[in-house]
């Protein structure tokens, strides 16, 4: 059975999957939405970096539906919750990668014009429709679902924290980045706000991990450690100056009874030239505190 996909956006993630997609037999790539005039009416295959693969990219969510696709996979920066309630009433599944897990930090932190929870409009979408939503990723997503798994042998677990801890210079999106408080004066007191409205999706990844393990949470706290550049950088698609924010160590941790039992890290590090620094290890990690202890790495 092949399986019909409608993709979202063609940036970083949106041209990988269309590659990957290339090389599976079970899955059919029959439309392109992209947000861009300048994109629309392109062949996908040359916006992704390939040869022409025939389907032209289209800009309007008529397209979408008229295209009748098992499954969109959307994967651009932030989510299109108008997009995605026309797609589901059309019966058409949803997967996405674009700033969320469990919706906690969508309806906490992005209303919706209707005044409804973004969740419950989704959830009343999928309904209508008989579809379904699935938010994901490597990091929130599939690292915290690795944290779940790798519990399964232990007894007695007292704490699960799973960590990304990478060189972030290689996503090449400037905007993002300035967004995120990176290139500032690392006193400026706009960044811990920056850095935390950025990241809280990080958050739906404690929850998650929490509705796992049946814990029911008092708090989600957030913390951070910032690292100022020891010199001017130049990364070539951005300038980072001396005394700017070029790396952070960021916690969400799920509490207890005044303990931390899930947690999620961000160990970031845009140039090792920072203090302080971080022993960056370029994979995501999971440690377990129980009986046996659990360190695992997924490169």
């Amino acid at each position: 059975m092949t399986i019909k996909v409608f993709q979202v956006a063609t940036g970083n993630v949106g041209s990988e999957m269309i590659k990957r997609m290339a090389d599976q037999p079970d899955l059919e790539l029959v439309g392109v939405h992209c947000y861009s005039p300048d994109k629309v009416g392109k062949d996908a295959g040359e916006l992704a970096g390939l040869a022409p693969n025939g389907v032209i990219a289209t800009g309007t969510i008529d397209k979408i539906i008229a295209a009748k696709p098992d499954v969109l996979t959307f994967h651009g920066v932030f989510p299109d919750e108008d997009l995605y309630v026309k797609v589901l009433e059309a019966g058409i599944n949803i997967v996405t990668t674009a700033d969320w897990i469990t919706g906690w930090h969508r309806d906490r932190n992005h209303p919706h014009p209707s005044g409804k929870p973004v969740s419950q409009l989704l959830q009343e979408a999928c309904e209508k429709g008989g579809s379904t939503f699935y938010g994901t990723g490597m990091n929130p997503g599939l690292n915290q679902i690795l944290g779940v798994v790798c519990s399964a042998d232990v007894a007695e677990i007292e704490n699960v924290t799973t960590i990304e801890s990478v060189d972030v210079s290689c996503h090449h999106s400037k905007d993002t980045w300035i967004e995120v408080g990176y290139g500032q004066p690392v006193d400026d007191p706009e960044i811990p706000g920056k850095l935390e409205k950025y990241t809280r999706v990080f958050a739906d990844s404690v929850y998650m991990m929490a509705d796992c393990f049946d814990l029911t949470l008092d708090e989600v706290k957030f913390s951070y450690e910032l690292g100022a550049c020891t010199k001017d950088v130049d990364l070539g698609w951005y300038k980072l100056p001396k005394g700017s924010l070029g790396g952070n160590y960021i916690k969400y941790q799920g509490i207890v009874d005044g303990v931390p039992r899930v947690e999620t890290h961000l160990e970031w590090q845009m140039t090792p030239h920072t203090d302080p620094s971080w022993d960056i290890k370029g994979c995501y990690i999971t440690q377990i505190k129980g009986d046996p202890n659990i360190y695992n790495k997924h490169m």
